[in-house]
């Protein structure tokens, strides 16, 4: 059974404006991860396995795409989609036939509760959503098929791509980051749900101020010096085109 080791130790935030149009008008963030598999340390040292990810957010669009300074062949991303159905709309992402053959589609049902192993290690919200029922919006609870029933409902469609090209343990890995990754959508966002009644009604400037708050406390507690950005008002923030460094 693998352990995990340590957790996201950075975290910048700013605004970005893409010309390309990939990503449109963007929140841009930067972490840096030091949760890797135990078993990965045979292959190179632990302070080797940080993992950088940068992740652009231009809802109803989201990507992250984590590398590794280390193992630069490794590469992951996940290409998210938001849309207002029931988890039945065809290739979303605009896949080739080629990548639609080698796709593996696994439905993640948010009112269900993990107990493998990958959950623990994410952590479990032991709300039972089949009871819960929001007192603010009266959202809930979650029965059994739920996603025929409920409105409004949204799907979060995830493309998940991963290569890690190491023989000996790449594979091993794929397959470790996959089931880790499943286990965080399920419980990030049965906590979305679960915790409706403290964000729902947030303005999307309320938003950028806890997450400007948020960038400051870990930074504090890192004992790392906190940029100037980190308590910038909406509209001392950088200007559309540049990033924010801290």
């Amino acid at each position: 059974m693998d352990s995990l080791k340590s957790n996201c130790d950075a975290l910048v935030i700013g605004r970005v404006s893409d010309s390309s149009d990939v990503h449109g008008h963007e929140n841009a963030t930067a972490k840096h991860h030091s949760k890797a598999p135990s078993w990965l340390t045979a292959f190179a040292p632990a302070d080797a396995l940080v993992m950088e990810e940068e992740a652009w957010n231009a809802y109803p669009k989201c990507r992250s795409v984590v590398k590794s300074p280390y193992f630069s062949k490794f590469f992951m991303s996940i290409d998210t989609v938001h849309k207002a159905d029931n988890g039945y709309s065809e290739n979303v992402h605009g896949l080739s036939e080629d990548q639609l053959a080698a796709r593996k589609v696994e439905v993640i049902d948010i009112a269900s509760a993990a107990t493998d192993y990958w959950s623990y290690i994410v952590g479990r919200n032991n709300v039972d959503l089949s009871n819960f029922q929001s007192a603010r919006s009266g959202r809930g609870p979650l029965l059994e098929g739920w996603q025929d029933h409920c409105s409004p409902v949204m799907t979060a469609y995830k493309l998940v791509t991963i290569d890690a090209p190491y023989w000996g343990f790449g594979s091993r890995l794929e397959q470790a980051l996959m089931a880790g990754e499943r286990s965080l959508f399920l419980e990030s966002h049965r906590n979305c749900f679960a915790w409706i009644d403290e964000w729902l009604g947030l303005t999307v400037e309320v938003l950028r101020e806890l997450e400007q708050q948020s960038d400051y406390s870990l930074n504090m507690k890192l004992g790392r010096p906190c940029s100037a950005e980190s308590w910038m008002t909406q509209e001392e923030s950088p200007v559309e085109g540049e990033k924010s460094v801290a």
